[in-house]
């Protein structure tokens, strides 16, 4: 049966169709491990076999044990069979997981890597136009998928079908037709019944993922506007809307448990429907001496071990479901075209003193809305120049064309007489330095943000640079100095 814990929640967004091409974009991480996904799988297959055979030898203890087959003698290699086997369930499966961990944190490694930097790679543009914090989350839930979707489709999709193939083979190869038929009837019909109800499931828990998520959007909203709150008197209207949140997340609560338990019961419903019909087949068979007391035990051992996975169905359905929409997403991300790119062997940027120039420049963040028309001037090298202007005129866009943040639309802006569109981005920006009119600073040590101008600066170099700017004297009053 489903527990609570399986089922306290829900993709955030259905299916599209194109989620599945997430998965062969996983492909080159696994052929690079080939060998210990081969090893694995090994593994996985022999901690299955030892699985099927505990009932195997359980039966024959059990015959072994009874007088009306022979003289009752206690049979030690059977049981340290038992024990070996029950101990190399664990074993094997073990080991296959220790096994395959380097292949799943390598591919998370390297997807997450190869978003992070494709995003850098994009322009100024995409990261104004996109939230920052829903970009990250996208990739924390990709990666987390990444994970998840393995281990799931591994690790219990593929032993569960391979436990049905041998439970199948035994059954037949044991008993009769109807065994097999009734086992796997069953089971065909649990896998339907759970996926219906799960479905269903999903759109009652995604509403009150929803509820929640306003409500606490509600209380937050709320407290950071005390004050505003106490002004006008209204703790008691931002109560009773609270509490109106709070009142529709409970009925969608409620609903969620009920389904729940609906879900329980008629999973509990067909298992214990085949269990009982399958061992009356049994107990028929053993009063009739066509079978063991030791068969009896056998049905019910492989029916248990076979129904023990079928447990997780709904969650693991839904979380291959979720691991899917949130690989798409963050690989949807690798899929954002670079607006500005190197062309094919530009060069670098000559060291050295540098003439700029802008040279009929046009540029626009939107069609509609102009800010730079035929914008033309000259900075000689070692000349400094002052652009005065009110908000909104243009002047941080001279600094982003400059460093390519954007490519003018019209004109061009030149380094030494080179268009900067056929240079490096990398050594465009390297021979630049800023002071943003913003505070930029990264959450690090003084010693860090310094550095980060050039990270290959050495302490003394960060000195003289903070003595540049009249900062050193502050910083040596600090009690961790540049550390702070």
């Amino acid at each position: 049966m489903a527990t609570r814990r399986h089922h306290d929640s829900a993709p955030r967004q259905p299916l599209t169709g194109t989620e599945w091409r997430a998965v062969g974009a996983l492909a080159p991480y696994l052929l690079e491990y080939r060998w210990r996904v081969a090893i694995a799988l090994a593994f996985l297959i022999a901690a299955k076999f030892a699985n099927v055979g505990v009932p195997l030898v359980m039966k024959e203890i059990v015959d072994r044990l009874d007088p009306a087959i022979q003289a009752a003698a206690v049979p030690v290699a059977m049981l340290a069979i038992y024990g070996l086997l029950r101990f190399s369930t664990t074993l094997f499966a073990e080991l296959r997981d220790v096994v395959f961990v380097r292949v799943i944190q390598r591919a998370i490694r390297r997807v997450a890597l190869g978003v992070f930097r494709h995003l850098h790679s994009l322009s100024l543009r995409f990261h104004l136009d996109r939230q920052t914090g829903g970009m990250t989350r996208d990739i924390e839930r990709g990666t987390r998928g990444i994970s998840s979707l393995l281990n799931y489709m591994i690790f219990s999709i593929i032993p569960v079908i391979l436990e049905f193939a041998l439970v199948a083979a035994v059954l037949i190869g044991k008993f009769d037709w109807r065994f097999a038929a009734i086992t796997f009837g069953a089971v065909a019909i649990y896998i339907g019944f759970t996926i219906a109800i799960t479905e269903w499931r999903m759109e009652i828990r995604r509403r009150a993922n929803e509820l929640d998520s306003r409500a606490n959007t509600r209380a937050v909203d709320s407290l950071l506007n005390y004050e505003t709150v106490k002004y006008f008197g209204n703790e008691e209207f931002e109560a009773h809307r609270y509490d109106e949140n709070l009142r529709k997340y409970e009925t969608a609560q409620v609903q969620t448990e009920a389904s729940l338990g609906l879900l329980n019961i008629g999973q509990s419903l067909i298992i214990a429907g085949a269990v009982t019909g399958l061992m009356l087949i049994t107990a028929e068979g053993v009063a009739a001496g066509r079978f063991t007391l030791g068969d009896l035990v056998l049905v019910n051992g492989l029916l248990i071990q076979l129904y023990i996975p079928l447990n997780f169905l709904g969650m693991v359905y839904r979380e291959i479901k979720q691991s899917l929409i949130d690989m798409d997403r963050m690989f949807r991300l690798l899929g954002e075209n670079r607006e500005i790119e190197d062309r094919p062997g530009a060069p670098p940027l000559p060291p050295g003193p540098a003439t700029v120039e802008f040279r009929a420049v046009d540029f626009s963040y939107e069609p509609a809305r102009r800010i730079l028309q035929g914008v033309s001037f000259t900075i000689p090298a070692g000349h400094r120049v002052a652009v005065v202007g009110h908000s909104g005129s243009g002047k941080s866009t001279l600094a982003r064309l400059l460093y390519r943040f954007y490519d003018a639309s019209g004109g061009a802006i030149l380094v030494n007489g080179a268009d900067i569109r056929t240079l490096q981005q990398q050594s465009l920006r390297g021979a630049i330095g800023i002071v943003p009119q913003d505070t930029v600073l990264f959450n690090d040590t003084i010693r860090y943000n310094i550095h980060y101008g050039r990270p290959q600066a050495s302490d003394a170099e960060v000195i003289e640079a903070a003595r540049a700017a009249h900062i050193h004297d502050f910083i040596a009053t600090l009690p961790a100095g540049y550390e702070t």
